[in-house]
């Protein structure tokens, strides 16, 4: 019987829910959506309390990892980081963070969670968790099913069933998201939300899963095994996990199992599905409105605003959705979810790129962000921290010229090695080796200007790389 329980926090998924601030190559488990932390942060300082929670696993993969090493860092936690090949949804993401705990501890009861859910309140969360470890050390699967506040249709439902202990219910039965005459009767009825997060015995929850589909289990069990080590990263064996049926827990084993039960919660929780759920957990003005940057209402009601920096002002408009970004704005009705998800299907056939990266691009050692782009230059503003350097490169079809705004540049070209100071510049010519680092404390910032027939990022040839880049 386990006294402690370890976190499993799921943050692999790239949902574009919340486009056009949520994209591809930052998803919304990494944004500051609520305050200064994202809920990727928030959901790790959730269950960091060492009375309760064993070191946490995180599942993601490797466009995503040096983004979870540097949020971590900033909230001063560690964890033990295992990095999807291939995504295969969330079943075999669990196998696997369920099969490494079995490495750490044989006994380990885990708590499976998604990166990007917010939870209000913190005790009424560790209450339920509290309930659920007595429960899953009995054998049970649990799922954390939330009292409704509403008749939602975009959540599927618990039917809780028979008393097993304490808050502890039995499940009679899952169903899928409803329309809202069924939804309404769900919650007459007593149904729960169901939150998509579990509590399970690793070893209860593994055989479980072997009922059903013994072949993806032996394959993920695998890939762990014959896991890498890449800068302190799990690598999963990707031949291996590939093997695996992409399935979610909740149709592999949730639905199938004898041993559901759930716990009924009341803890503020959402999974932020849409720019109506962040309006929803916003603070709001006398007229309802939200707004995340700079943002003025005039005569309108309900309406959301997120902007990175251009001031937004609406008015005589009621229940809007405003967000922009420096490379695309989205207006949108609040209540029309599925509409954006057909807008973002469509923007991926006519605009990928909105949809994939922002126009500022996190790397392991900063960050960068065009400013400006012609048929042959591009402008960059370029940002390393502090102790981090680039890869030693080279490119085939284009020039740059470093000018340092902030802080000191160590350059390497070639042969020479010189430190470029504030207000100073340097020339890199066309295939010429060399390297930019930042050996001071502060972090640097330069203007990067790129001349040549060709300027894609597909055109850095590296020589060495700290990151172990291809």
């Amino acid at each position: 019987m386990s006294e402690h329980i370890v976190p499993l926090v799921m943050c692999g998924g790239a949902g574009t829910r919340l486009w056009p601030a949520s994209r591809e190559g930052r998803p919304k488990q990494f944004l500051p959506l609520f305050g200064s932390r994202s809920t990727f942060q928030d959901t790790l300082r959730r269950v960091s309390d060492p009375a309760l929670f064993e070191r946490p696993i995180v599942i993601t993969n490797a466009a995503y990892r040096f983004m979870v090493l540097e949020q971590l860092a900033e909230i001063g936690l560690e964890a033990d980081i295992l990095l999807e090949p291939a995504r295969r949804d969330s079943g075999p993401a669990i196998v696997a963070g369920a099969v490494f705990a079995q490495t750490r501890d044989s006994d380990a009861v885990v708590l499976a969670l998604a990166a990007d859910h917010v939870v209000r309140d913190t005790d009424a969360f560790l209450s339920a968790c509290r309930e659920g470890l007595a429960a899953a050390n009995a054998g049970r699967i649990v799922t954390f099913g939330v009292r409704p506040e509403r008749a939602a249709t975009e959540y599927g439902y618990i039917s809780p069933g028979a008393v097993i202990a304490g808050e502890v219910r039995a499940v009679t039965t899952f169903v899928e998201k409803p329309d809202p005459r069924t939804a309404a009767a769900y919650v007459e009825a007593g149904y729960l939300w169901n939150s998509g997060n579990f509590m399970f015995r690793a070893a209860m929850l593994l055989d479980e899963y072997r009922n059903v589909d013994p072949e993806s289990v032996r394959t993920v069990s695998d890939a762990v095994a014959h896991a890498g080590r890449d800068l302190g990263f799990v690598t999963l064996d990707p031949d291996a996990f590939a093997k695996a049926q992409a399935i979610s827990i909740d149709y592999a084993v949730m639905e199938k199992t004898a041993h559901a039960a759930v716990v009924p919660v009341d803890c503020g929780w959402s999974d932020v599905g849409s720019w109506r759920a962040v309006w929803e957990l916003s603070d709001k003005d006398s007229e309802g409105n939200a707004a995340q940057g700079a943002a003025v209402f005039e005569d309108s009601r309900n309406c959301n605003i997120s902007t990175d920096k251009a001031l937004v002002a609406l008015e005589g408009v009621d229940d809007l959705v405003v967000v922009a970004t420096q490379d695309a704005v989205l207006v949108s009705r609040q209540k029309d979810a599925n509409g954006l998800k057909r807008l973002v299907a469509k923007l991926k056939a006519v605009a990928p790129q909105v949809t994939e990266e922002h126009l500022r691009v996190h790397r392991p050692w900063g960050a960068y962000q065009s400013i400006d782009r012609g048929e042959r230059h591009q402008v960059k503003h370029i940002t390393v921290k502090a102790g981090e350097r680039l890869s030693l490169q080279k490119h085939h079809h284009r020039s740059e010229h470093w000018i340092v705004v902030r802080g000191a540049a160590r350059v390497t070209i070639d042969d020479l090695i010189k430190t470029v100071h504030e207000n100073e510049s340097i020339y890199i010519p066309i295939g010429a080796i060399h390297r930019l680092e930042n050996p001071g404390k502060i972090p640097l910032e330069l203007i990067e200007v790129q001349t040549g027939s060709y300027l894609g990022e597909d055109d850095i040839i590296r020589i060495e790389d700290d990151y172990q880049r291809g």
